[in-house]
Formats: C-alpha cells, structure tokens, sequence
C-alpha cells in the first residue's frame, strides 16, 4: 500500500462545506471514494465562513511553485462551471500597477516568475493599460503586468458546483449540524460527534477511518477544543469596500458582474474590481486586526439572528487611506461615495510563512487537515489531498504546505498570532528571498549566541534559530589587517543593488578563509534525531528493502550513511544522515519536523516500538571545516584523529578540551573537517576552546552566507529547494545515494532514464547574482517559452564564478550548452558546467 494511503473506500468525514470542504468531497468522490459524510454548521451553500464573502481575485503568479500550481489547477477545474446558469468563474485577467521604480522593478521579477511556472504574462504601458481599463488615471502608471488567464471565482458558486457533484456522486452533506467531538482509540481517530446547531440533545455518532478538518477560520477554535493542540493559524479581519453605483458601470448587471481585469496596486495595499454597477475594493493596508476565538460569532447566535461569522463590521477609519488612493486611480469615484452599509471587514486566514496547513496530523493516525486555504488555491488543494489520501502521494511538492513543516515546539498562541500578523501585513510587501521574519527574535539562541553578537555577527532566524550569516569583526583579520574581499583571484566586484541586499561582502572573506584555512560554522540549528531501541537497524534496512530508503545503513558502529527517503514513484521526499552510534542507536540529520512524522508514520505501519527522540533541543554544534582543520582539532584531544584512524564518513565520541563531543567526519562545503555536537551546556566553551586552538591558523567564524556558496561551489543539493518530491535521484544527479532494493525499485519505475535533469550554470558575468526561481530559456531559441527555471545560486567565492543550479531537459544538460537567464527581464548568458566546479575529486574532504 502507499504511503499514507488509505483501504479502498474507506468512512470519511469533512469537517466544513465552505470551498476547500467541498472541493476535498467532489475530488474523492471523483477517485471512487463514495462513504464520504461532510458535516456543516452553516445553511447550504452560503455557510457563513470566509469562501461565502471571499472577493474571488485569483491571481496565479507566485515565486512558489506549489501555490502558483494550485492556483492554476483550480482555475483549470472551475473553468466552465455553471451553478443554475450562473458563471463560477471568469477569465477576466488581472492587473498589477507599478507606480515607482521599485514595483516597475518587481514586475519584471513577478513576470519571470510566470514565466518559470506557465503563467501567460506580459508587461505593459501606460497606454496599453488605458485601452484595456478605460477610466483608469495612468497618469502616474509606469507599467503594469498582465495576466490574460487569471479570474474571478464566486466561491459561494464554487462550494455549490463542487458540493452538487459530490453529492451526485454518493456523498453525504449534513448542514446546520456542529461537530462537538472527534473519536479516538489511542493514536487513531473512530469517528466524530455532532449535535444539531442550537440542540442540547446527546451527541449522535459518526463512524469514521478519516477525519478531514476544513474548518476554515474555526479551525485553531477545533484544533484547542477537540483536540488539544494548537495550530499556526491566524483568522485577521480585512477591509473590504464597496462604491456607490457608477455611471459608467451600468451595463453590467448582476449576472455579468464583472468584464475588465481585476486591478492589483500593491504598492499601497490594494485591489479592486467591477462588481455589477459598482467597485469592489480590498485594503491590506490598515493595521492587523487579528480575530480570537470569542470574537467569532458562535453558530447558535448566527442561527437565531442570521448574518456571516466571517463578517465583522466596517471599520471606515482603517480603510480611508485606501479610498483616497483608489479615488485617484479611477477619477469616476470622486463623484461617488463608500457604501458603508454594504461594505464590511471579512475574516481570512494567515499562517507564518503564507502557505496552508496541509495533510496529515502528526500523531494522529487518519486524522487529515486543509486548512488556511484561499479561494485562490482551493480547487487544486482538494485534488492534492484526494490524490494523497487515495494513492498515497499528493502528485505535487508539499514541502512547504504540509502541516508537519512546523516544528511543534514552536507552535504555540503567541507565535500563531505575531507571525500570522506579519504575514499578513506582508501580503502585497515586495519581499526580499533572503529577508527573514521580524518576530519574535531571539526565540532559539546556540550557547555560541554571545560569543557571536561580541563579534558582530548579522543574524537571520530560521525555525527559530537565530543563525549568523557573516561577523562584521572579520573586517580585520587576526593580525590586526585590513579584510579584502575576492572573487576568486580578482576584487569583489559591486553587486546590483537588489543582490547587494541581507548580504556583505565579507562573506568572501570568509568563504576564503575556510578553504585556505579553517573556519567555524554554528550549526546548532540542524534537526536531528536519535532513533534507538531494539529493532532499531531492522527497522531502516526494512525500510531500504522496500524501496523507502535509498540505502541500507551501515554495517560497523561508527559508520556513516547519506540517504535518501522516497515515496512510491522514487520522488526525494528528503535527504537524510545516518550515523550509526551504538549497535542499535541512530544520529539522523534532517530536514525538519516533517521527516520525524514521515519515521513516526513508517513505524506505526510496521507495528515497530522504537524510542525517537529530538537529539538538536538541548545541544549544539560546530562545523570545523577547512585544510588546517586537523591540526585545530589535534590540539584539543588525545584521541588519534589521523586520516588512518578517523576516516571520512565515520563518528566517533571524542573529548575535545574535555567537552564530550559526537565528532562526525563529513562535510557540505567540501573541505576536511568535522561536524561536533555537544550538549548545550558545553557550549561556550567548546567555542572558546576551538578558537583559542586555532589562533596560530587564524581561524575565523563563518556564517550561513559562506556556507551556502561553498556548498554550491561543492555541487551539494539542497532538499526543499534544489530537488523535491518532484525529483527522483537520477533527475537530481545523486544517484550514488542510491543502492540495493532501492536501486532496483527506480529501475523497474524507469526513474533511472531522466527527462530532465538538475544542472550547474556558470554565467558569463561573474558580477551578477541570481536569487533562484528565475526562468531559463535556450540559447537558440531565447523568445521561446522557458525550458527550465533556476533553483539556487550564489557567487562562487574561491572559485571566482557566478552559479546557479536549474532544472532543464536532458537534450540541454550537457556540458557546454548555452543558455539564457531572465533576470528582472534581462536575459544573462550562461553555460553548463562540469560539476562540481571546485574540486571534482573530492580529494580536499577526504584528505
């Protein structure tokens, strides 16, 4: 059976008919699944949740993927759709306005990121702009991005059209009807309680093998009450206004609605659209207005007096600055007036990093969730889900939408409201890919935390974590000299300015240093895991066996394996780090909180009792890595840590001036050293220790920023960004991560015959910087539509190159074919590489 898979027609019950309920219902019902109950609070088919006000903008172009995916599958469903002779949804197509240098600027970014997921898209003048919306002042338009294909979905219609079908087809929909319960026997749900909306009577009984919530804005309410658990989820209120009716809008009646492009000005937070004779308009900025659980109206008031959960009233003075602005774009409105009576604040929902909360819930067998979900998306995410839960694989990367990602130590009220507000006041923000949260900083800090600030460290925070990315203090080297950053044996050319931002040029010099030298690198915010128990060795060798993991783990305690995990169809799921500590013991380096749910989920399917436990809490680590690394090292233990006695790819338990230590000889930047984890409370000085030893070698602290090009440089993957499920070894260039059974499985899938393939681009200017995500086009035909897009990409500090590592058809992967990168619409000249580009035998690292 696949993963997460679940027996043929199992009792489903979807908790929720607003636009993700009912999209969820209708896709499994299409794939065969027929015992599926949807439960409502709400009347049919307006329920009172956000999809029954939701203004239905459906803009496609996102720099992720995923969502720019889902976007487009549900416009692609919702395409033709009627409700009783009534449109679902229209193709009208969107516009974006640049009115500063700064969004014109943008635009060309959002143009390539269409360009890189297949959203039709084109830049235009300000006269273009007045022929396709007559009525528009571009007086002060620069330009604006078109989107032939984006629409308007009514999604009260959207729940209608999808719910109907479901229901045709074998579902069941119970409204006015409140889940009070949801049933377990042990880790796995039974069924869920529900009682009429208003009744005081005994809970009736649903049976069920899956419970979906699709809750909506009452989803962290559900999430505390029935299941004891907080979710990163914030309901925020959102001005939404309507004008008074407009002559010129008076041809368009209630069934046309609307006929021109919907109007994004991001620049001051806001949109709008034709809605009938009037305007319809969405202000993002206004101050955060996050909604608690008491502050939604409960489904009994809502039965007694009618009305939206999801609406709360107006609040004119946050949407003044809105109207102004919009009354100077469209100069009818000046004559006209805001309707207050019609106009009102709606509820949606925001998570820390923008994305939905997605699959399923770690520690609850069968319980599933969709929630934080748009209009915009909703279509697609039921598709991704069905196709999940019916053949165990969700067909698209889910990375970045799995409710999993989120590290449950940090899943709390507090981080669900201040990062839900950031989100959303950065909705229409032009953000940086290299910006990092404002929000409760200084969460997570590694015992190294005052030794870093002490020397001037610039920090970013990841999962938490607050991470240098270079130290001022390396300005001036040990003896007191002047740093000169180089690109490779030249001076640091000027970076652009948008490349030249959350970055400095010491990170060459750092970078330098490590690989003439040495460096150290906090690397206390890596999960990892220890897996322990009896059965612990059978278990992952089962797992290689059956084609899960990429590779048995090693025979002799000490030993080091780097595999892969791996869905059903040989996708990455993530890279993993096996060191064998004890005969039956386990240090795992991962990827996140999403890989200990995948070990749990593996471990409840084969019925194994094993202890898995958070080996990063409570510890910390150093990355010393470089030529001299040896030599710093030897000065601070007993052990013999020649080349003969501590070999690459091997761990060891070492004493380091007297720190207990899990050294483990690998390395990510391709240079000898070593990976060193100690308890947390050794922290300090361990640190101090090592920077004292290496004085004489004029050891410098190197932060992420260094890291991440030297690593490029070294030709390593990164998961999550360079390869997903998406990408099987052989398309992602690791296929020597890849043995026995495994092997075999990929063969007889025929994912050993890539289509395409993960490749390093050298451009010809060594003074540009992509960011990734840019689209690449070939060289001979560089008006044609991309042939591939960019994943990361950095300077090559010591090798004096500029890289970036794209996916592109196998015809274009040989080294040497010549490419075109769109950077901010300018088209940069590049070329395969031989990879990797710094040391292609590997001779440094294991030296």
């Amino acid at each position: 059976m696949s993963q997460h898979a679940a027996p043929h027609d199992p009792r489903v019950v979807i908790i929720g008919l607003g636009v993700v309920g009912a999209a969820v219902a209708d896709e499994l019902v299409l794939r065969g699944w027929h015992n599926v109950t949807v439960v409502e609070q709400g009347p049919l088919y307006e329920t009172g949740g956000s999809s029954s006000h939701a203004p239905g903008f459906v803009f496609q172009t996102s720099p992720n993927k995923a969502m720019c995916e889902l976007a487009q599958r549900t416009l692609d469903k919702l395409d033709g759709a009627e409700v009783d002779g009534r449109w679902v949804m229209k193709r009208v197509g969107g516009l974006e306005l640049a009115t500063t240098a700064e969004r014109e600027q943008e635009l060309r970014r959002r143009r390539d990121f269409a360009a890189s997921w297949g959203v039709p898209a084109q830049l235009l003048a300000p006269r273009e702009v007045a022929e396709i919306w007559p009525g528009l002042d571009t007086t002060h338009v620069l330009s604006a991005l078109h989107t032939p294909t984006d629409a308007v979905v009514k999604g009260a219609r959207a729940v209608e059209f999808q719910a109907r079908r479901a229901e045709a087809g074998g579902a069941r929909i119970i409204s006015e009807t409140q889940v009070t319960g949801i049933r377990r026997s042990g880790e796995r749900v039974t069924g869920v309680e529900t009682v009429p909306v208003g009744s005081d009577q005994e809970p009736d009984v649903i049976d069920a093998d899956i419970v979906i919530t699709c809750a909506g804005l009452w989803g962290p309410k559900l999430a505390r009450e029935l299941l004891g658990m907080d979710i990163p989820m914030l309901p925020v209120e959102h001005g939404f206004g309507f004008s008074t009716p407009l002559d010129s809008l008076t041809s368009l009646d209630e069934q046309t609605e609307v006929a021109r492009p919907m109007i994004r000005h991001q620049g001051h937070g806001v949109y709008f659209r034709e809605w009938g004779s009037r305007i319809a308009i969405g202000a993002y900025e206004h101050r955060t207005i996050p909604v608690e659980d008491h502050d939604i109206t409960s489904p009994e008031e809502i039965s007694e007096r009618g009305g939206q959960a999801s609406i709360h009233p107006f609040t004119r003075q946050d949407f003044e600055a809105t109207w102004t602005e919009v009354q100077k774009l469209l100069p009818e409105l000046q004559d006209a007036a805001l309707d207050e009576a019609e106009s009102f604040n709606g509820i949606f929902s925001f998570t820390p990093d923008g994305g939905p909360l997605l699959g399923p819930v770690p520690g609850i067998e069968g319980l599933w969730m969709a929630q934080s979900v748009w209009v915009t998306q909703s279509a697609g995410v039921g598709q991704v889900i069905a196709e999940w839960l019916t053949t165990g694989n969700p067909g698209i990367d889910t990375h970045g939408l799995d409710v999993s990602r989120f590290d449950p130590l940090l899943t709390s009220r507090r981080s669900a409201r201040e990062l839900g507000e950031e989100s959303y006041d950065e909705v229409y923000d032009i953000i940086h890919p290299r910006a990092t949260t404002l929000r409760l900083r200084g969460l997570r800090t590694s015992p190294f935390y005052e030794r870093q600030r002490g020397r001037g460290a610039a920090f970013s925070s990841a999962n938490g974590w607050e991470r240098p990315l270079w130290y001022e203090s390396n300005a001036m080297l040990p003896d007191k000299r002047p740093a000169v950053p180089m690109l490779g044996d030249s001076p640091m050319p000027t970076r652009d300015q948008w490349a030249a931002q959350f970055w400095s040029p010491l990170v060459a010099v750092e970078a330098r240093r490590l690989r003439e030298s040495v460096g150290l690198v906090d690397m206390s915010s890596l999960p990892r895991w220890e897996l322990s128990g009896k059965g612990a060795t059978d278990f992952l060798n089962g797992l290689a066996d059956d084609g899960l993991l990429s590779r048995p783990v090693g025979r002799s305690v000490g030993s080091i394996v780097y595999a892969l995990m791996l869905d059903d169809r040989g996708g990455i799921l993530s890279d993993i780090t096996i060191a064998r500590t004890g005969e039956e013991t386990y240090h795992l380096g991962v990827n996140g909180s999403q890989d200990a749910a995948w070990l749990w989920g593996r471990m409840r399917e084969r019925s194994t009792v094993l202890h898995l436990a958070d080996a990063s809490s409570g510890s910390c680590g150093l990355g010393l890595w470089g030529p001299q690394a040896r030599d710093v090292l030897a000065q601070l233990v007993e052990e013999d840590i020649s080349h003969e006695a501590f070999r690459f790819y091997r761990s060891r338990s070492l004493s380091v001036g007297g720190v207990p230590v899990l050294a483990m000889r690998l390395s990510y930047v391709g240079e000898l050293g070593w990976e060193l984890y100690a308890p947390a409370e050794f922290g300090r000085y361990l640190w101090d220790a090592l920077i004292s030893a290496g004085k004489s070698q004029e050891i410098l602290p190197v932060g992420r920023r260094a890291f991440e090009s030297l690593r490029l440089e070294k030709g390593m993957r990164l998961w999550g960004a360079d390869m997903t499920r998406e990408h099987t070894p052989a398309e992602a260039g690791i296929e020597f991560a890849v043995r026995g059974a495994a092997q075999e499985k990929l063969k007889e899938l025929g994912a050993d015959r890539p289509a395409r393939r993960l490749v390093c681009l050298t451009l010809d200017d060594p003074a540009m910087v992509l960011m990734g995500h840019e689209p690449v086009y070939h060289a001979q035909d560089p008006e044609g539509r991309p042939v591939g897009y960019v994943t990361s990409a950095d300077q090559g500090y010591t090798t004096g190159l500029s890289l970036a590592y794209a996916w592109l058809p196998t015809e274009l992967a040989a080294e040497g074919s010549a490419v075109e990168v769109s950077y901010f619409g300018r088209r940069l000249h590049a070329r395969v590489a031989a990879e990797p580009v710094f040391d292609p035998t590997a001779s440094r690292m294991r030296s």
